[in-house]
């Protein structure tokens, strides 16, 4: 008799993208309904950061089962931190309050817009997600992307430093939020230096599997003419150039090292190539998105916070998931689904 199939497992990067994580959280719902994957590593940025940590508490708290509630539980309780804001064709919007005051932080400073320091981000996230259980015993590995708002350096915090305050930092728009404070060091978003970070889980896991899950278009389908879109293709390129760069740099060493088929793990293991090179060869590259439809959105639509939205994003994640599922999943464990020369060269 022969044994069960172990389920394959992968590495997840999730990149940040506002209120477009419902989307992310959408993909991991329909993975995590899926018992033939299995998680080892997760990097996140800014909302993708918030999904990883919502993944692995739920995971350690309730198993899969549990990570989908976790991940429910989060998008559901930020929705409901304001009153019902849109309706209709609205539901991409941001209220008039917000855009408003928008308006106003190219002028006053974080401390001036909100003297009290409210955030009703940080109330969900210590509500809701158990770190000291995940520093001290985290079912995946977690790497969470900051930047150092004094060097512009990519800081990546691992299990054993997760906080709200981790979190928080990854997500920290500087014209919007007070800049977090992490043992005397000041952070922003993780965007402004990896959406999100790919190397780690190239080099402190196993798997060679890595599925990209992508918020931001890699390709648009039209060039923006009006002072306020152009500001906002500006942010977007500024926020995903750093990914594009490494994704760049991923595909570069997999030409130099030969086959874009990766060679079967025991020839690989005869071959006179150093782990490193070894390690690069083995990596099967996947990616889940929707530019056709999170394209689309006006740029502003990364602050709604509507429950609405984030269903309707929810769904076209869980969507997007199983179509790749259907027609993709045997891959894994095989050969990469995604052709990184073609994508970013």
């Amino acid at each position: 008799m022969s044994s069960p199939a172990l389920p394959a497992r992968i590495n997840l990067a999730l990149q940040g993208g506002g209120a477009h994580g419902a989307f992310t959280w959408g993909v991991l719902d329909a993975l995590l309904e899926d018992e033939s994957i299995d998680f080892e590593g997760v990097s996140g940025t800014s909302a993708g950061a918030m999904n990883a940590a919502c993944l692995a508490h739920g995971l350690l708290h309730g198993g899969r089962a549990g990570a989908r509630r976790a991940l429910a539980d989060f998008w559901l309780a930020i929705a409901d931190t304001l009153p019902a804001q849109f309706s209709g064709n609205q539901v991409a919007s941001m209220a008039p309050a917000l855009k408003m005051m928008l308006q106003w932080t190219d002028h006053l400073s974080p401390e001036q817009l909100n003297p009290f320091d409210l955030n009703p981000l940080r109330d969900v996230i210590e509500r809701q997600i158990d770190f000291a259980a995940l520093r001290a015993a985290s079912p995946v590995k977690l790497f969470i992307a900051t930047t150092h708002a004094n060097s512009g350096k990519l800081r990546l915090f691992q299990n054993h430093e997760l906080s709200a305050d981790v979190l928080l930092a990854s997500a920290c728009l500087p014209t919007i939020h007070r800049t977090i404070t992490i043992d005397g060091e000041p952070y922003w978003d993780g965007g402004y230096s990896a959406n999100p970070a790919v190397f780690p889980l190239v080099y402190h896991c196993q798997s060679a599997d890595l599925m990209l899950v992508l918020l931001t278009p890699l390709h648009y389908s039209e060039t923006p003419e009006s002072a306020k879109e152009i500001r906002e293709r500006l942010r977007e390129l500024a926020f995903n150039s750093t990914f594009l760069r490494e994704m760049r740099m991923f595909a570069h060493l997999r030409e130099q090292i030969g086959d874009s088929n990766p060679l079967p793990d025991w020839l690989l293991d005869r071959l006179p190539i150093a782990r490193l090179e070894r390690r690069f060869a083995r990596l099967r590259f996947h990616a889940i998105s929707a530019d056709s439809v999170l394209g689309e959105l006006p740029g502003d639509s990364k602050l709604a916070v509507n429950r609405q939205f984030f269903e309707e994003l929810h769904a076209l994640g869980r969507a997007v998931a199983r179509r790749w599922l259907d027609s993709k999943r045997e891959a894994l464990g095989r050969q990469p689904t995604l052709d990184l020369g073609a994508l970013f060269y």
